[in-house]
């Protein structure tokens, strides 16, 4: 027993793990009263009001966010989700938790007075920044290292608390902060603090199913045309063709959400919300003219109610639309959420559509598969989103196959595109960590020059001789000209070196380095010229100092030994 329990924590300290079990604890509570508040209070209040205040409130929701943020925030931006995901690439993570009450007040009013988002925002980065905070107070017991692994911990916890689903919740925030990888040392932490975060919650909340059709009773539960101990070629075939169009919607999907996010940053305030806010008002009009209700409003969960009960292609591509159009709507407007839910339900709406063209609309199995490929698509997640499908749907295999043949069909359809910031395509190996470093941690500026009229002698005996110094940079009034090296003058008559100045002998044809570079481009750049040295200048070509091949080793001996 004790061998085995020795095993399992192996790589961890205890402290670590407590630590994630309280992180994942903590978590819950908060999201648990940010759902609260934000659905069952505001948004459900919303609802029953008449259209005219329905209309006008994500207009106001989405204007008490900007000014949340503005002076709350102290004019922190409407990132949640992709604050983690920068953060994890980040050598010291940081996400202010002084920020948490803004973020988590803007989420509240955009989604509960109607924005088209998700709650996963606000909740990833009340873990990830909770994650990192616990980190912080407890830096005397735990690792620096360890930073990292608890704000994968905290967003794993944030994610399996508000979609009730833990399995979810870890491989999400292990997916998520690369398009075509997955991190796999903070996966003990992460399962510990998912544990305890969603056993917390739904302690607190309940066991409701995130996705409406799920509940008993649905069209999921009762339907019986869909075999739960195998799996259809035509099932097959339809998951094959639901995947090529998730992939391409969501493409131009990813496209238009990296627009709205970029004119949201660049736009004055008030011409942003008079864009987004009027489209979000025009949106919800033209959704109740249509369907009787403004399905447009909230994060998604009833336009998916709605779209699975026998609607017409027609009423079904329209609701497409205009969820897709209210997302980026609130995107633009600079409204806070995530986009996981609006994500799934343009999924699921997506899959019905597919579903009622091919003549499969008896069956819940076309918008699950249009929420496994349109979300993994999205995210460039897709074991999370099949985990996913399977943790709602209790594990049926008939729908888990399909769902991974959609999921991986759009994957390839989708290419590169994906909706979050920040993305890279995979992780970084050793000595590839060491190249994206600054060349500012390498930099030399305390370095003695020679001008170019010194003569050769005075370069011998004054730096070889007197300093040990091979290759010395010239400097002309501060501007460099070139490098003076032993080996362009050991061949030199010694007769000569009195007569002879270094501006004759000097190397001008190497490459310089500007302070903006990467030890990469500094380790490329001396390959090529086939050189140790590289001298540094900033535009103009002002001397700034200089980096060496030794420097470089050096600096990888030191953070080798400091575990950096």
């Amino acid at each position: 027993m004790k061998s085995t329990f020795a095993s399992i924590v192996r790589g961890h300290d205890l402290r670590l793990l407590a630590a994630s079990v309280v992180t994942g604890v903590l978590v819950a509570i908060v999201v648990a009263i940010f759902e609260a508040l934000t659905v069952n209070v505001v948004l459900d209040w919303v609802r029953d009001q008449g259209l005219a205040f329905q209309v006008l409130a994500p207009v106001v929701g989405v204007g008490l966010a900007v000014a949340v943020l503005r002076y709350l925030g102290q004019e922190t931006d409407a990132a949640t989700s992709d604050e983690y995901v920068r953060a994890f690439h980040e050598r010291s993570p940081r996400i202010p938790i002084r920020q948490l009450p803004a973020k988590l007040l803007a989420g509240m009013t955009t989604i509960g007075l109607g924005g088209a988002v998700g709650l996963e925002g606000p909740s990833i980065y009340a873990g990830s920044a909770m994650g990192l905070s616990i980190h912080s107070r407890l830096g005397s017991w735990l690792r620096r290292d360890e930073a990292r692994l608890l704000l994968t911990a905290g967003a794993a916890a944030g994610v399996a608390a508000v979609f009730k689903a833990p399995a979810t919740g870890v491989i999400f925030a292990m997916e998520a902060p690369y398009r075509n990888d997955v991190t796999p040392q903070a996966l003990l932490p992460s399962l510990l603090a998912s544990a305890a975060s969603y056993a917390t919650f739904v302690t607190l909340i309940g066991t409701e199913p995130v996705i409406p059709f799920f509940t008993e009773g649905s069209v999921l539960v009762d339907e019986g045309s869909v075999s739960v101990n195998s799996v259809r070629a035509v099932d097959l075939l339809g998951a094959l063709l639901l995947g090529v169009a998730a992939g391409l919607a969501g493409r131009g999907f990813a496209w238009m959400v990296r627009r709205a996010k970029s004119e949201s940053k660049s736009l004055p305030v008030t011409r942003r919300l008079l864009i987004g806010g009027t489209s979000l008002a025009v949106l919800a009009v033209i959704s109740d003219v249509a369907f009787d209700v403004p399905l447009t409003l909230g994060p998604g969960t009833e336009s998916m109610a709605w779209v699975v009960q026998d609607q017409t292609l027609q009423l079904i591509a329209l609701l497409f639309v205009l969820r897709m159009a209210a997302t980026i709507a609130t995107l633009i407007a600079g409204g806070v959420g995530g986009l996981f839910i609006p994500l799934a339900a343009l999924g699921v709406i997506l899959g019905e559509f597919v579903g009622t063209a091919i003549g499969q609309d008896q069956t819940a199995l076309y918008p699950i598969l249009g929420l496994a490929a349109f979300l993994g698509a999205g995210y460039r997640a897709p074991i999370a989103a099949v985990m996913f499908v399977a943790e709602s749907t209790g594990g049926v295999g008939s729908f888990i196959v399909p769902a991974l043949v959609a999921a991986a069909v759009s994957q390839v359809v989708a290419g590169s595109s994906t909706v979050a910031d920040h993305q890279r395509d995979s992780r970084l190996g050793h000595l590839e960590r060491r190249f994206t470093l600054p060349l500012a941690s390498i930099l030399s500026t305390d370095v003695l020059t020679v001008p170019p009229d010194a003569t050769v002698s005075e370069f011998i005996y004054f730096h070889v001789l007197g300093r040990r110094e091979r290759v010395v940079p010239v400097v002309d009034g501060g501007a460099f000209v070139g490098l003076a090296r032993l080996d362009d003058v050991h061949d030199l008559d010694r007769a000569d070196w009195e007569t002879t100045t270094v501006a004759d002998t000097m190397a001008t044809d190497l490459p310089t380095a500007l302070p903006s570079w990467t030890l990469r481009d500094a380790v490329a750049a001396m390959d090529a010229a086939d050189t140790n040295v590289l001298a540094v200048t900033d535009g103009e070509g002002t001397f700034i100092g200089v980096v060496t091949a030794d420097d470089i080793l050096k600096l990888d001996e030191i953070l080798d030994e400091t575990g950096s």
